[in-house]
């Protein structure tokens, strides 16, 4: 808890004043991953893969973009650094922790952005949403990455319509703001990776699914290079009897 509440001071001061309020939940996904590191250690040496592949046999490495660069955890920040001439991390949050692992690196061409990626505001506000929009005035864009992102996006955004109960949001809201996170990374002129979890599932000791939800609202992914399991909550992080696993392609 003492770790917890001096990461959460740490970033807070930080945090610009529109995204403190998310500082908790960067926070509690930091205590989780550390609890259920062995259980993640996969999922995130997928993950991290699947970039690197991704980024393998670029002609011009200029600039990348991590969408949703989190904990850093799932994201190869070593190559990325080493390979490109700037790289852009963009997220709600950048922990004290991250701040500091990449202060300590001293990546020089590492730059840092707060950003709400959802593409509510616009939505709110009736206008067709483009979160990735401020993509086309990043100079020299060769790569851009959606890291584990997507689904954090449909849960948020589900989150804030039910709290706000905005009589002018559609009703197909969290539907939309998910595909235009899809879209708008198909459109962009450079190479792409999306990285993310598509469904759940509550499993029993014996293998029995119990739940199981999908995590992107219905709408449809691009075909995906690999997959695999991710044990978001393993047994005992829950619940003794329960796992939660998720779904996770790479396209």
């Amino acid at each position: 808890m003492i770790a917890e509440a001096l990461q959460y001071l740490a970033t807070a001061a930080l945090t610009g004043s529109a995204h403190r309020r998310f500082v908790r939940y960067s926070v509690n996904l930091w205590s989780r991953a550390g609890r259920c590191s062995r259980d993640w250690a996969a999922h995130e040496a997928n993950s991290k893969e699947a970039i690197s592949t991704a980024i393998s046999g670029l002609t011009q490495q200029r600039t990348a973009v991590v969408l949703g660069s989190g904990l850093l955890r799932d994201v190869p920040i070593e190559q990325l650094a080493g390979s490109f001439d700037t790289v852009v991390l963009v997220d709600l949050v950048h922990l004290a922790s991250v701040r500091l692992r990449l202060k300590g690196k001293r990546y020089r061409n590492v730059r840092l952005i707060e950003r709400d990626l959802s593409g509510y505001d616009d939505l709110e506000a009736g206008r067709e949403p483009e979160p990735l929009g401020f993509l086309r005035s990043v100079p020299y864009l060769d790569f851009v990455v959606s890291a584990n992102l997507l689904s954090q996006i449909g849960r948020g955004v589900k989150r804030r319509y039910e709290a706000e109960a905005s009589p002018g949001m559609p009703a197909d809201t969290v539907e939309r703001l998910i595909a235009a996170h899809i879209h708008g990374l198909a459109d962009l002129p450079c190479r792409t990776c999306l990285v993310t979890d598509i469904s759940y599932a509550v499993i029993d000791r014996t293998g029995k699914v119990h739940e199981e939800a999908d995590l992107l609202h219905g709408v449809k992914p691009p075909e995906g290079k690999a997959g695999w399991d991710w044990p978001v909550a393993p047994f005992g992080e829950e619940s003794r009897d329960y796992q939660i696993v998720h779904k996770v392609i790479a396209a």
